[in-house]
């Protein structure tokens, strides 16, 4: 069954990604799109935080696609941990464990999820037929 149960991994991880992706590119749903988000990776101390913001985006935007989708799922999979893995070192661990207090609980619970896709790929329900 491990090859149908990582269906519903990457319809969620994939639906969080994309919407976090139209808040960070476009503005949508209450995000703060590309200038905003430019200037908190500014204000975070990123270096290039213009291209940077773009990159991140729009990695989140069509990565998420592509992990609903089941293609390229390994390498969308890839390039989301990187992005959540510096998400966590740059702004949650210092708030702790805890989502309440602002922590890294929910971001650990989307890496393992990754973590699971990288392991296992697509699955038989995806276009990249594991």
């Amino acid at each position: 069954m491990k090859e149908w149960a990582v269906f519903p991994i990457r319809l969620g991880l994939g639906t969080i990604f994309i919407l976090h992706g139209l808040q960070k590119a476009f503005g949508m749903f209450d995000g703060p799109g590309i200038a905003g988000f430019t200037k908190m990776l500014t204000d975070l101390g990123f270096p290039m935080a213009g291209p940077l913001a773009f990159v991140v985006a729009y990695v989140e935007f069509i990565g998420g696609i592509f992990l609903i989708l089941g293609l390229f799922t390994r390498l969308s999979a890839l390039l989301l941990t990187g992005v959540m893995l510096i998400a966590m070192a740059k702004v949650h661990l210092i708030h702790g464990f805890f989502l309440a207090d602002g922590g890294y609980e929910y971001v650990l619970v989307i890496l393992m999820s990754l973590f699971t896709l990288l392991l296992f790929g697509g699955g038989n329900l995806s276009m990249d037929q594991k």
